[in-house]
């Protein structure tokens, strides 16, 4: 971690403070006209974050008829550090080198006058000062930008890896449950119907003792068997915890979850076979990811409805405000959301929008027509 900066009303303390110095030293007490410019010019410091602007327009005639020019200079630099308006930020600095240039007032100096008075030296190192704040905030500015974009590469990629372990997790489990149904439940079950056999044929009856035992142990077996079975198969992705399956009632809580400016709407019925809801579960899921990688800074809306026994889900994002980072992935979730939907007899479309967005479409068939 990098050093704490100190809090944002110190820091325009600090400014105003200097601007008032540079009003002391540079400012005649004497010129009232001066001296109220140049406090007022201090003053407007203050609203340097909010109104970047109209702070840098009220410091501009301080640095038209005084020479303390500290002001308009922070002023500059703060526009600068938050605007992307590049034309705007030229114009800014050409207006300032001209008010710090031109002596103050214009109409006592002839055209003669000002060729001897200044050289090409003074306008070049008028235009250097007018630049140097405004190259210095755009370099704050995507240095900013950056440690965002990091930012957001770390966790995009940390979730990708917690998603990565959480498949690899799923298919263990369900590798595990079927080695247990088909081999180790199969193998009891030979066991539990040996011992009945046993129990049955044999005379002695120390030994039919032992088979009903042996056939009592072996049912407990496959029971627990069955359960152990159920929750391997009924696990959710948490690495650390056994469980449910996410349905619909946790849709709520993923969109909120999710990092992303995203709202809820549906009209679905109390009661969806579970297969449906996780596939419209996982569907928002992918979507919402997608979102967070290739779209920062837009806002989703998930829309899922029910008509004619089919389901009908649609999920949009807007256009992203941020530029989108490349992000290593596989490429696989839209394709395996499609093969999903079409094990259950549904399909999945999607492509960007005419706003410059992009939209995921899911439709499913419930085997439920709509109440009345």
């Amino acid at each position: 971690m990098g050093p704490r900066r100190p809090p944002a009303v110190l820091l325009d303390a600090i400014l105003v403070a200097a601007a008032l110095a540079d009003v002391w030293v540079n400012v005649d007490g004497e010129d009232r006209t001066s001296l109220t410019v140049a406090l007022l010019a201090a003053a407007a410091l203050i609203l340097r974050r909010h109104r970047p602007l109209l702070t840098f327009l009220l410091t501009l005639p301080t640095a038209l008829i005084t020479d303390a020019a500290f002001a308009a200079l922070a002023a500059l630099y703060t526009l600068s550090s938050l605007s992307r308006h590049r034309p705007l930020l030229v114009g800014c600095a050409l207006t300032f080198a001209v008010c710090d240039f031109m002596p103050w007032p214009w109409s006592s100096l002839h055209t003669d006058e000002l060729a001897e008075t200044y050289t090409l030296v003074d306008i070049t190192y008028t235009l250097a000062t007018a630049a140097a704040p405004v190259f210095l905030g755009q370099l704050v500015q995507a240095r900013r930008e950056l440690s965002l974009r990091l930012a957001e590469i770390t966790e995009a990629r940390e979730h990708h890896q917690t998603l990565t372990a959480q498949a690899v997790l799923a298919k263990e489990r369900a590798q595990l449950a079927r080695e247990m149904h088909d081999v180790v439940s199969h193998q009891v079950s030979l066991i539990a119907v040996q011992a009945g056999a046993l129990q049955v044929v044999s005379r002695d009856a120390d030994a039919r003792a032992a088979g009903a035992t042996i056939r009592q142990l072996s049912v407990q077996t496959l029971d627990e068997l069955r359960h152990m079975i159920g929750v391997l198969r009924a696990s959710g992705s948490r690495p650390t915890e056994l469980t449910p399956q996410p349905s619909l009632a946790d849709l709520r809580q993923l969109i909120v979850s999710s990092g992303i400016d995203a709202t809820l709407e549906t009209d679905l019925p109390d009661e969806l076979p579970p297969r449906v809801q996780r596939a419209v579960y996982r569907t928002v899921q992918e979507a919402l990811t997608n979102v967070r990688k290739h779209a920062p800074g837009a806002t989703a809306t998930v829309r899922i409805h029910h008509h004619d026994a089919m389901l009908h889900a649609v999920i949009t994002n807007t256009r992203p405000t941020r530029p989108a980072l490349h992000l290593p992935g596989a490429h696989h979730g839209l394709v395996g959301l499609r093969q999903r939907a079409e094990l259950l007899s549904g399909a999945v479309a999607f492509g960007p929008t005419s706003g410059g967005g992009f939209a995921l479409r899911l439709e499913l068939p419930t085997g439920q027509a709509d109440r009345p």
